[in-house]
């Protein structure tokens, strides 16, 4: 792309771009955010990432897929675009509803830690147990349901890129 490009879809002139090229100037946040969005870039991806970032027991980010009855947690941190990671403890009964829905990521990983859970891919159904763990596209429409009157389920869900 070129900077006459940049600047036209970022709505800035060609001599601030080429000025920011060499580190002559500093961007307000909202031009920032309209280079990026010009080049194709989420800002986060600017500001270099720790090389190792953990995330202790119990301090995932509450985070709301909207499913009923679960308690789900981001495990990764919030600045990772390429991968997702969810934990989800599900009450008995818990779902995501019966509606089929889909999200914005090309894979989609499920792992069964404890509890059982359905797993509705189109019009097939999967039971997987402790253990059991199945990889799908995370664009193909889904739901999913803890089978049990008794017993959580926990899961680990895994989506790349992130969603």
């Amino acid at each position: 792309m070129t900077l006459e490009a940049v600047a036209m879809i970022a709505g800035i002139s060609q001599g601030f771009v080429s000025k920011l090229e060499r580190d002559q100037v500093s961007p307000s946040v909202a031009t920032l955010v309209a280079i990026c969005d010009a080049v194709g870039l989420r800002v986060g991806e600017l500001f270099e990432s720790p090389p190792a970032q953990i995330v202790r027991a119990g301090q995932g980010s509450p985070i709301n897929f909207g499913g009923r009855g679960a308690s789900e947690f981001l495990v990764t941190p919030g600045t990772q675009s390429q991968l997702q990671v969810i934990q989800s403890v599900i009450e008995p009964g818990g779902s995501a509803g019966n509606d089929l829905y889909v999200l914005d990521c090309d894979v989609e990983f499920v792992f069964v830690v404890s509890g059982s859970l359905r797993l509705t891919i189109g019009e097939e159904n999967f039971l997987l147990n402790p253990g059991d763990a199945m990889t799908f596209r995370g664009r193909d429409p889904h739901t999913w349901r803890n089978t049990s009157n008794t017993e959580e389920c926990a899961v680990l869900w895994v989506m790349t890129p992130a969603p």
